[in-house]
């Protein structure tokens, strides 16, 4: 189940489009229209973006009227934070061994 997660949420991320629309939803509150606006594509295409970040759980909307807004989930993005907690742990503790390994090394050359 995690590691759906973090999927959804790389793949929502892995785009330029998606991570600039998460940047103007971490100033608050937009439309889709106020969304799309600084955007070069036609609006389906661009919902579609909207799609994968509200299907990716990094944003949540809600309509009123015929106007639906968008607004950032920033629980969600606790899933990467934690994956890349997890791999920076992990590297770390290769690289402190590798740095143990080259000590000892150094250690039993300068042994007479």
């Amino acid at each position: 189940m995690a590691q759906a997660a973090a999927d959804e949420v790389f793949h929502a991320l892995s785009n330029p489009t998606r991570r600039k629309v998460l940047e103007r939803l971490s100033l608050g509150p937009a439309t889709v229209s106020e969304l799309a606006a600084p955007f070069d594509m036609q609006l389906p295409s661009f919902v579609q973006h909207l799609s994968v970040l509200e299907q990716s759980q990094l944003v949540t909307s809600s309509k009123r009227g015929r106007v639906r807004t968008y607004e950032i989930a920033p629980e969600r993005f606790r899933v990467a934070e934690d994956w890349l907690a997890e791999r920076r742990r992990l590297w770390e503790a290769r690289l402190d061994r590798f740095d143990a390994y080259v000590k000892h090394l150094k250690e039993k050359e300068s042994e007479p």
